[in-house]
């Protein structure tokens, strides 16, 4: 009996012994178990902390373009006051007139017609001016509408390939050579049909405007079996542009213009490789159409 009890004993410590170390496995697979997903956790944590990085980098430029953008609205503001100031001066005299003549006693028929006329050129004056002002104010604000949307539409690529403002009304996007074509080629690059495309987008939205696209080189000579010299090559240049944007993307060819301008007009100096990297580009103008304000400005002689 007493080594029974001994076996008992024995048996019993054996079996608690078992137990206790399976239970250890288990605690010890669940915290290995926390650990991976602990890894996890900060890996993605630092994922979310770069995403938000280049976030708040992309607000920022989006930021700035928008601040470029109210300059150039406030400087169309700017002048819009100047041409009412103009429009309240003429008001201003042609009323003293009017009162001159109330106040007269005599005066002599021929003088009144030619004050009556003088009267009536003023009041064609006021007019033209005043629709001169809204005509420049309407051209300015189309512009900067299209500043914006050219921006917005082509924001992924970079500035030295793509550059786009305003001088003297006109809207200039500016596209590299490097993006467009290969050296002493007028042939387009195939990654530069989706900057074309856009482009083209927002020209078939705006039927109202003319294009003018201008092929530039640097001063460096050219020698090629089909190609004659840079004269040649701005012109082939622009003219592939031109075609492009009429075959593939359905801009009407009445409202474009092609032109090559060779080494002549430069934005910088050719005395440096980068001088002439900026130099080699083609330029699209977006502007009104010229007859509508020839026709505004010839108004006034024909009355």
């Amino acid at each position: 009996m007493k080594y029974l009890f001994s076996f008992l004993v024995l048996l019993f410590l054996t079996s608690v012994s078992c137990v206790s170390k399976k239970k250890h496995n288990e605690i010890q697979a669940a915290l290995d178990a926390q650990r991976v997903l602990l890894k996890q956790c900060e890996s993605r944590n630092y994922d979310l902390e770069s995403q938000l990085l280049e976030a708040n980098k992309k607000l920022m430029e989006v930021n700035n373009k928008l601040s470029v953008a109210n300059a150039e609205l406030n400087t169309a503001n700017t002048r819009a006051s100047g041409l009412s100031e103009q429009i309240e001066l003429l008001k201003k005299s042609n009323s003293n007139l009017l009162e001159q003549m109330s106040s007269l006693q005599v005066i002599s028929q021929t003088g009144a017609e030619s004050i009556k006329r003088s009267l009536e050129a003023i009041n064609d004056q006021s007019s033209y001016i005043k629709e001169l002002t809204k005509t420049m104010q309407y051209k300015d604000s189309v512009s900067l509408a299209l500043v914006m949307n050219l921006k917005k539409s082509l924001q992924d690529f970079n500035d030295k390939d793509v550059n786009i403002e305003v001088r003297q009304g006109v809207v200039y996007i500016s596209l590299s050579d490097n993006l467009l074509f290969k050296t002493a080629s007028a042939t387009i690059n195939p990654k530069a049909e989706v900057v074309l495309e856009k482009i083209a987008s927002i020209l078939n939205d705006q039927k109202e405007l003319e294009v003018l696209v201008e092929g530039h080189t640097d001063n460096v000579p050219i020698s090629s079996s089909c190609i004659e010299d840079n004269w040649d090559l701005s012109a082939k240049r622009a003219t592939s542009v031109v075609r492009s944007l009429q075959n593939k993307y359905k801009v009407a060819p009445q409202r474009m213009t092609a032109g090559g301008r060779s080494e002549f007009i430069p934005k910088t100096t050719n005395s440096t490789g980068e001088g002439r990297s900026q130099n080699r580009r083609t330029d699209i103008l977006i502007l009104p159409k010229l007859d509508q304000f020839f026709k505004l400005l010839e108004a006034p002689a024909g009355k």
